[in-house]
C-alpha cells in the first residue's frame, strides 16, 4: 500500500486539439539491471511536431526518488515547480516525489527541437533507493497543439500521484462521450520495470488495455515511449492508446484499474482526447444598476460560447432568479460562434418583501435547451442592495408665542434625532420642498429660528449612503400669548416708563381696544392697534389735559376667539 495524492481532473481543453509526449529518463539503465547505482542530472529529448500544428498548452511534469528537487533547468531556463506530489511507499517507508510547472510561453517560443532538462539531481538518494531498486528520475512535457485538420475534440488532463502493488482504482470524470472514434487515453508513470510482470494489468472500463508488442496485456508499464517507439526509457512511461472500442456513447467517466503483485508504479497524469463537438454556455453579468425605490434592477450581461466545439443556438434562454424563484427571462438573439460572446440587457421588476441585500443568479441554458460540453457551469451570482429611501418618524408640529404678524422664534434642532432612528443617517433642514429635493439652501439655525411669517413649512430631507432619501415636513406654528402689561408709568418724557406700556399686544391682537378710566368711573382714553400707547392725559379734557399723579382703571378687549373675556385692571400714574 502506498499513499499519495489522488488523480483528479487539473484542466480541460475544447477545439481542434490534440497532444503528444516528450520526455526522457535520467536512468543510464533499467533500475533493476543495475549492477551499481548510477543517475544522471540532465537528458535530452526531440519535440517533432508537424509543421501545421500549433502548440496550445505545454505542461512539465518531473520525478524522482526522494523528498525533492523542484528547482530545475529546461534548456538553460530555470523552472520552479507551480505544484509539488509526493508518495510514501509503505513497504520501505520512502518517499518519491513529482513535481509540475506551466511552461506553454517556453515551448510556444522554442517549438521544434530537442529539449534538455537539466539540474534534476537525486544523486544523494541513488545508493538508498537502489537497495529495493527504486532509484531514477525522469521528465515529460505534454504537448497539446491545435490543428485545423483535426476533429472537434475534447481534452480532458488529470493528475496527482498514486501507485501500485496491489492495485488501484481511478475514476475519470467530466467526461463527455458523443463520438468514440478517434478516442485515446495517455499516461505518464514513473518506475515501471520491464523486467516485472508479476500480475501486471492495466484496464479501463474492465477492458484490458495493451498495444503489443510496445506495450503487451501483462506489461503495460514497462519503460516504454508510444510516440517514439522507444523501449529504453528505463523507468517510466510516455503510453498511448487508442480506446474508441473501450468507451460508449452517452458516458461522462470512465474507470482506470491498474493492478500489480510486484512493479513499483506511480501514475502522475493521465491525458483522455475524445471526439466532441459541443457547445458550452456560459454567463456574467458584467454590471447593474438599480434606483431609489423603483423596483427595478437593469443587468448588463455577456453569455459566452469559450470552451466549447460548436456553437451555440440562437435563442438559447437565459433565466433570472431569486431564491430558485423566475422572475426574468431573456434569449441570445443569434448564434454565438466558438470562442464567441453576445452581449445583452435586461430590466427585472423586484419581488416585494426582498432583504435589503440579495443574490440574482443568471442561468443561461436554464431550461435545458442543447446539451452541452459542460452543464455544471451556466450560472453566475451577483449580490445587490436594493435602494430604499429610509423610514422616518413623524413630527409634531411646533407652537410657540406670536411676535407680530404671527411671527415666531422657534428651536426645532432636536428634531435631528426625532425624525429618525438611525444615527448614521444624514439629516438636513430646509424652508421648501424644491430645496430638500435638491439639497440646496439648508438651514443651520435651527435651535434660533425666526420666522417671519406663520403658518410655516419646515422640510427635513433624511438620506442614506446609497443616495436615497426621503423628505418629512412639520410646521411652525404661532398663539397669540396672553399680553403682559405694565401698570406703572412716570409719565415725565425721562425716557423710563413714559407709557402705559403692554407687552404682547401690537400686531398680534390686531383688533384690540384698551380703554382706561379713573377711579370715578370716567373714560379718560380709548386706544387701539392704530394708536400709541397712552402716556397719561386726558384725551379730551378741558382745560389741562394732563391726568394727574393717581390711580387709573383699564379694560383691555383683545377680540380675540381664545381671548373672550375683557382684562381687567388698575395702573398707576406719578410725575
Amino acid at each position: 500500500m502506498t499513499l499519495g495524492q489522488d488523480i483528479s481532473l487539473y484542466t480541460q481543453i475544447n477545439g481542434r486539439y490534440d497532444f503528444t509526449f516528450v520526455g526522457n529518463t535520467l536512468n543510464t539503465n533499467e533500475n533493476s539491471f543495475m549492477s551499481t547505482p548510477t543517475i544522471l542530472t540532465s537528458s535530452s529529448a526531440d519535440l517533432n511536431l508537424a509543421s501545421d500544428d500549433i502548440i496550445e498548452r505545454a505542461y512539465l511534469y518531473w520525478a524522482g526518488c526522494g523528498t525533492g528537487d523542484f528547482d530545475v533547468v529546461l534548456n538553460g531556463i530555470p523552472i520552479t515547480a507551480e505544484r509539488t506530489f509526493s508518495i510514501i511507499q509503505t513497504s520501505s517507508g520512502w518517499p518519491h516525489f513529482s513535481a509540475f510547472a506551466d511552461i506553454t510561453n517556453q515551448v510556444q517560443a522554442t517549438g521544434n527541437g530537442t529539449y534538455t532538462l537539466s539540474d534534476l539531481d537525486v544523486t544523494s538518494f541513488i545508493n538508498q533507493y537502489f537497495q529495493n531498486r527504486t532509484n531514477f528520475a525522469g521528465w515529460a512535457i505534454l504537448v497539446v497543439y491545435e490543428n485545423n485538420s483535426l476533429p472537434l475534440n475534447q481534452l480532458n488532463i488529470y493528475d496527482g500521484l498514486q501507485a501500485v502493488p496491489n492495485s488501484i482504482d481511478i475514476t475519470l470524470d467530466s467526461l463527455n462521450v458523443i463520438d468514440d472514434v478517434g478516442a485515446k487515453i495517455g499516461f505518464i508513470a514513473w518506475e515501471g520495470d520491464v523486467g516485472i510482470a508479476n500480475g501486471e494489468t492495466l484496464q479501463i472500463n474492465g477492458s484490458i488495455l495493451s498495444n503489443p508488442p510496445l506495450n503487451p496485456s501483462n506489461n503495460a508499464f514497462n519503460s516504454t515511449n508510444s510516440v517514439t517507439g522507444s523501449t529504453t526509457l528505463y523507468n517510466m512511461d510516455l503510453d498511448i492508446y487508442d480506446i474508441q472500442n473501450n468507451i460508449n456513447i452517452g458516458d461522462s467517466e470512465a474507470q482506470i484499474s491498474l493492478a500489480s503483485n510486484q512493479d513499483y508504479v506511480m501514475i502522475n497524469a493521465i491525458i483522455t482526447k475524445l471526439n466532441s463537438q459541443l457547445p458550452d454556455a456560459t454567463v456574467i453579468i458584467d454590471n447593474f444598476s438599480t434606483s431609489c425605490d423603483s423596483g427595478l434592477v437593469t443587468l448588463d450581461y455577456t453569455i459566452y460560447n469559450v470552451n466549447s466545439t460548436e456553437v451555440l443556438l440562437a435563442n438559447t434562454p437565459i433565466g433570472f432568479y431569486i431564491d430558485g424563484v423566475l422572475i426574468g427571462s431573456s434569449m441570445t438573439i443569434n448564434e454565438i460562434p466558438i470562442g464567441g460572446s453576445e452581449s445583452g440587457t435586461i430590466t427585472l421588476t423586484l419581488p416585494t418583501n426582498l432583504n435589503d441585500i440579495f443574490t440574482i443568479t443568471a442561468y443561461v441554458d436554464h431550461t435545458n435547451f442543447e446539451t452541452e460540453l459542460v452543464e455544471t457551469n451556466n450560472t453566475f451570482d451577483v449580490e445587490i442592495t436594493q435602494l430604499i429611501s429610509p423610514s422616518f418618524n413623524p413630527l409634531d408640529n411646533l407652537l410657540t408665542c406670536n411676535l407680530g404678524l404671527t411671527s415666531g422664534l422657534f428651536d426645532f434642532s432636536n428634531y435631528e434625532f426625532f425624525v429618525t432612528d438611525n444615527p448614521d443617517l444624514d439629516v438636513a433642514f430646509f424652508e421648501s420642498f424644491e430645496n430638500a429635493e435638491l439639497n440646496t439652501n439648508e438651514l443651520f439655525n435651527t435651535s434660533n429660528y425666526l420666522a417671519t411669517t406663520t403658518p410655516k413649512d419646515i422640510f427635513i430631507r433624511i438620506e442614506n449612503d446609497f443616495g436615497c432619501y426621503s423628505i418629512t415636513s412639520f410646521q411652525l406654528l404661532t398663539e397669540n400669548c396672553p399680553p403682559t402689561i405694565y401698570n406703572a408709568v412716570s409719565a415725565n418724557e425721562d425716557g423710563m416708563n413714559d407709557e402705559f406700556f403692554i407687552d404682547g399686544l401690537r400686531d398680534i391682537f390686531v383688533n384690540f381696544k384698551l380703554e382706561v378710566y379713573n377711579r370715578w368711573g370716567k373714560l379718560l382714553w380709548v386706544g387701539d392697534n392704530s394708536k400709541p400707547f397712552w402716556k397719561g392725559y386726558v384725551e379730551e379734557g378741558i382745560g389741562h389735559k394732563e391726568a394727574p399723579e393717581g390711580t387709573y382703571f383699564y379694560i383691555l378687549y383683545l377680540n380675540d376667539p381664545d381671548y373672550p373675556e375683557a382684562l381687567t385692571g388698575y395702573l398707576y400714574i406719578t410725575r
